[in-house]
């Protein structure tokens, strides 16, 4: 969107809303915003008060909140006007797919220009979204919902894997994804994997969810309950499972499954084989090794590693803190790669500590606060010794690593150290362009300090 779209967007809104259009200050309040100008950049603009401006604001982001449903502010304004277009633009797509383009199960729809316009048949989704966390703060991430939105509603990709660091904001994007999309499917569900260790536990849940929505003979008698691999076959299916690397033994390299877990190697070979009508979403730290084999043979299996935030986003953070900008927040930013966790980590510690960014991040110090190290700690605990090890060498070095000098230590065999730097990988613990590997600098800095 540009300027001028989101502008007349906020006027309709606004004016849906009080029967008034935005006056002079509000839209230059809208504008300022939207150009990441901060409240006293814009009272200088037009001479007035920054207690009036934020005053004129917070009753702005109050009217747009109250029309969108969302909670507005001048921290997420940017991302809430990205969204509210992705979403139109997601319920755009629904309409031409109830049309005819696609073969859904769900009951058509006409697009808003279209005469008896009706909302989705309630009576054929069904949902159990009850372990789905509620959305909090959502920062842009447009591309990233415009690509697994194709991959689901077009490309009709059966299994997705949604990865990254922890603190990445992978369940915050699902979320917002399933809640774009929920209605395009006659089942969509989310499930947490640390409350479904085993298969058969799982696929009870999936199959009396089924059962209960179908219109059978209550006696036990002709009550046919089909295996769960047809149910998905039969019905078009959402099926979100969170926190998947709770399936995987820790102390070992990504992807082996627990003892208790191993039958979901089986169901996760099998969603190959799907019609293109069900989709699985798996997202977690690391994915399934039968998920990296089979995606580069098959179009219909994707993986998306989330990445950090771009600058303009993360800056959203660190406004919500008090944080006043400064030479050193870019870099904080950098630091950081944009993870949403550790920033919010770091800049509350900055707030508590009544400081500001240049005073207690000079030079290239690196902050570690004691939440932030608990959330490493998880992740470092999952290694094996051999990735321990290769972090212990890629902690050392300041710069990018050539692999062929990494092969030339004294410590790791050759075969072990390329297998650990693929593991490492799938965990998205360490990066890689072409033969070069690093870490981050908050991984090298806990690791120096409390990983060696």
């Amino acid at each position: 969107m540009n300027l001028k779209e989101v502008v007349k967007l906020a006027d309709d809104l606004v004016f849906a809303r009080t029967g008034k259009h935005l006056n002079d200050l509000q839209e230059k309040i809208l504008c300022g915003t939207w150009q990441h100008e901060d409240y006293n950049e814009i009272a200088k603009e037009v001479n007035l008060s920054e207690a009036r401006v934020r005053e004129v604001g917070m009753e702005l982001w109050q009217i747009l909140s109250k029309e969108l449903g969302k909670k507005v502010s001048k921290s997420n304004f940017r991302s809430a006007m990205q969204r509210w277009q992705v979403s139109n633009v997601s319920n755009f797509a629904k309409d031409v797919v109830g049309i005819g383009i696609f073969n859904t199960c769900a009951e058509g729809r006409h697009p808003p220009n279209i005469p008896n316009s009706r909302p989705p048949n309630q009576e054929t989704s069904h949902q159990d979204l009850s372990e789905m966390p509620e959305l909090g703060d959502f920062f842009d991430r447009t591309p990233e919902l415009h690509t697994l939105t194709t991959w689901i509603l077009q490309q009709r990709c059966r299994l997705i894997t949604l990865t990254g660091i922890s603190g990445i904001g992978k369940t915050t994007l699902a979320v917002q994804l399933v809640q774009q999309i929920k209605n395009e499917f006659e089942y969509a569900v989310w499930y947490t994997l640390d409350d479904f260790p085993t298969l058969d536990k799982f696929q009870s849940n999936l199959i009396q969810l089924f059962s209960h929505s179908e219109k059978e003979d209550s006696s036990p008698t002709n009550q046919k309950r089909l295996p769960l691999i047809k149910c998905l076959q039969n019905h078009r299916c959402l099926i979100v499972l969170d926190d998947v690397h709770n399936l995987f033994c820790s102390g070992e390299l990504a992807g082996k499954y627990k003892p208790e877990s191993e039958e979901y190697r089986s169901l996760f070979k099998q969603i190959e084989k799907l019609s293109r009508q069900s989709c699985f979403m798996l997202i977690g730290w690391e994915q399934p090794r039968e998920v990296a084999q089979i995606k580069s043979q098959n179009t219909s299996i994707r993986t998306l590693q989330l990445k950090g935030l771009d600058i303009a986003a993360a800056r959203e953070i660190l406004r919500d803190y008090g944080l006043e900008e400064s030479d050193n927040s870019e870099a904080l930013i950098h630091r950081s790669q944009g993870n949403p966790l550790w920033l919010k980590s770091v800049a509350n510690l900055i707030q508590d500590l009544g400081g500001g960014v240049t005073e207690l991040l000079p030079n290239d110090t690196i902050l570690l606060p004691e939440d932030l190290k608990d959330v490493l700690q998880q992740q470092f605990d999952r290694l094996s010794e051999l990735e321990k090890q290769v972090i212990s060498l890629l902690a050392k070095e300041s710069h990018p690593i050539n692999r062929a000098k990494l092969l030339e230590n004294d410590i790791i065999p050759a075969s072990d150290l390329l297998n650990a730097l693929q593991s490492l990988s799938r965990r998205c613990l360490i990066e890689q362009q072409a033969n070069f590997y690093t870490i981050s600098p908050v991984l090298r800095q806990y690791a120096i300090v409390y990983a060696m």
